[in-house]
């Protein structure tokens, strides 16, 4: 089975250059991209159950819009049509849930923040927790958000 790179799909300026780089090595080295995105978990007050469903309803509806709208970019970049996830909850718990249900994922890419703003959540959750962040041994690609197309294709 050809390997699989995970690549958490946010609002992010730097996911691009995350999705960008999965794309290019996953084409490089025959494998494929799993794109996840991660949607915030429901409320759970009962008395308002019905505007709660309809909200859940958009919320996915949207998570479904945006991951088409990158998955032909991946596509094309990849040679190969993506995988397209969506999971409810926190975003690390959604990533080890993934992660924990296919071992053909073998590299979590992240891409950190540009500038001042820090490496991001993830990434710097990555750095503080190693291998439990994900649940088991994982390696984890960090992208630098200030990559250009043409260092993409250098490093893929």
């Amino acid at each position: 089975m050809p390997r699989k790179f995970l690549v958490v799909v946010d609002d992010s300026p730097e996911f691009e250059g995350a999705l960008r780089y999965a794309s290019r090595r996953a084409r490089s080295t025959g494998g494929h991209v799993v794109m996840l995105r991660v949607i915030p978990p429901a409320a759970s007050d009962a008395h308002w159950a019905g505007v709660r469903e309809e909200i859940e309803r958009q919320t996915r509806a949207e998570a479904e819009a945006t991951l088409n709208n990158w998955a032909a970019e991946a596509a094309e970049r990849s040679g190969s049509t993506p995988i397209l996830l969506i999971e409810r909850g926190e975003p690390q718990a959604s990533i080890r849930k993934v992660v924990g249900e296919d071992p053909d994922i073998k590299i979590l890419v992240l891409a950190a923040g540009e500038g001042g703003r820090g490496p991001g959540p993830l990434v710097a959750a990555v750095v503080k927790q190693g291998a439990a962040f994900t649940g088991r041994k994982l390696p984890v690609t960090i992208v630098p958000g200030d990559l250009t197309e043409k260092d993409i294709e250098d490093l893929a």
